[in-house]
């Protein structure tokens, strides 16, 4: 997994909960938090971070997963402003994330194990995203959707065709 997750990860947790929290949860998951935005590091490390924290804060990981996945797209969209260039709708640019953004990511990280989308238009106000996964993290995409919402200004209302944690998912993006 690539580390900016991490260290966009530990960011949020120290900006929503305080630096001793990040100190916590890397005691609790036996971790050094020693990571690097071009670092490579295992998803088991992500999934002991993220149940450390629902430990710690009595949240459900699901929430905190959603949530982070919409502080990501916040992150993404002020590092990486290319990505944003002559894009004004938020369905377009969702429709061309595996085109625009995934095709780059590849190049710069051949390593990098990203989820797969495939889309399909059946309306102008409505987009299907088939997600796919190993990694089974539709909760961090379904933030990550809804990140894609707010940084657009555009109501979106987000269903999946199947529970958030299978690796195989379909999400309704509706404009609303």
């Amino acid at each position: 997994m690539l580390g900016i997750v991490f260290t966009e990860f530990l960011e949020m947790v120290e900006g929503g909960f305080g630096p001793d929290m990040v100190d916590d949860i890397l005691d609790d998951s036996g971790l050094s938090g020693a990571y690097t935005a071009v670092g490579n590091y295992p998803f088991s490390e992500m999934a002991a971070l993220i149940g450390a924290l629902s430990q710690r804060s009595n949240l459900p990981a699901p929430d905190l997963i959603e949530a982070y996945g919409k502080h990501l797209f916040g992150r993404f969209s002020a590092r990486y402003p290319d990505f944003f260039r002559d894009q004004d709708d938020v369905l377009t640019f969702l429709e061309g994330i595996e085109q625009r953004i995934h095709t780059e990511v590849r190049k710069l990280y051949p390593s990098a194990e990203l989820p797969a989308f495939s889309c399909q238009r059946p309306a102008a106000d409505r987009l299907l995203m088939h997600y796919q996964s190993p990694k089974c993290l539709g909760h961090l995409a379904a933030g990550l959707i809804k990140g894609c919402g707010e940084h657009f200004k555009t109501p979106l209302t987000v269903t999946a065709s199947a529970d958030l944690s299978s690796p195989e998912i379909t999400f309704t993006v509706q404009r609303t």
